[in-house]
């Protein structure tokens, strides 16, 4: 009879033992973090390393919080399920809207949390050489090496924007129900930093 209750203890046991294994294989990573940058020193080739922080880098990029203000088109869009903004606006010729229809005419200094319209003091779209809605990783970090087409930053500029620039931290602080972008604006600094360390290569798609 006890050797009936030990075999039987110990397939329990093992049962009790491989559901917890499944469960932890079968926890999702959570989407809102971002791995730090240093967890990619061990990279050796410095194209794969800086392929890999990109790619860490464009969970933030990818954020409906970043897409919503880099349309493809010239219309805005809204909400983390991405939809076209209401009313109707577009970006105008300096990104702050249209005449009559200026982004400052709702979107004021600060978040107003009572109508869950988002703000800043500079809120605006990106220009349109700097759209991203549609487009792979790998074009957008091509893209925004551009300085062309990135109002003229180096990589040294552009670190520091992506690292301190308001406009782009509002991106985890967007009140309401909006859904912050992954981690922190240090984290996605440090991983940008990284990257352009790294020689700012992109990943292949």
């Amino acid at each position: 009879m006890m050797k009936r209750f030990s075999s039987f203890s110990a397939a329990l046991i093992g049962l009790v033992f491989a559901g917890h294994v499944f469960a932890q294989l079968a926890t999702p990573t959570n989407p809102t973090t971002l791995k730090p940058a240093s967890e990619f020193d061990r990279i050796e080739n410095k194209q794969d390393r800086a392929a890999a922080l990109f790619i860490e880098a464009g969970k933030v990029i990818n954020s409906p919080r970043c897409q919503n203000c880099h349309p493809g088109g010239e219309r805005p869009t809204q909400t983390d399920a991405m939809n076209p903004h209401q009313p109707w606006v577009i970006r105008g010729a300096d990104g702050f809207g249209a005449p009559g229809m200026r982004c400052a005419t709702c979107h004021q200094a600060a978040n107003f949390e009572s109508s869950g319209v988002p703000g800043h003091p500079k809120w605006h779209l990106a220009p349109a050489s700097m759209a991203w809605q549609g487009k792979s990783l790998a074009l957008i970090c091509e893209q925004i090496k551009d300085k062309s087409r990135n109002d003229n930053m180096d990589l040294a500029a552009l670190v520091k924007h992506m690292s301190e620039d308001t406009l782009v931290g509002w991106a985890w602080k967007p009140g309401a129900n909006r859904t912050p972008a992954p981690g922190t604006q240090v984290q996605f600094g440090a991983l940008i930093r990284a990257w352009a360390e790294a020689g700012a290569y992109c990943p292949k798609s």
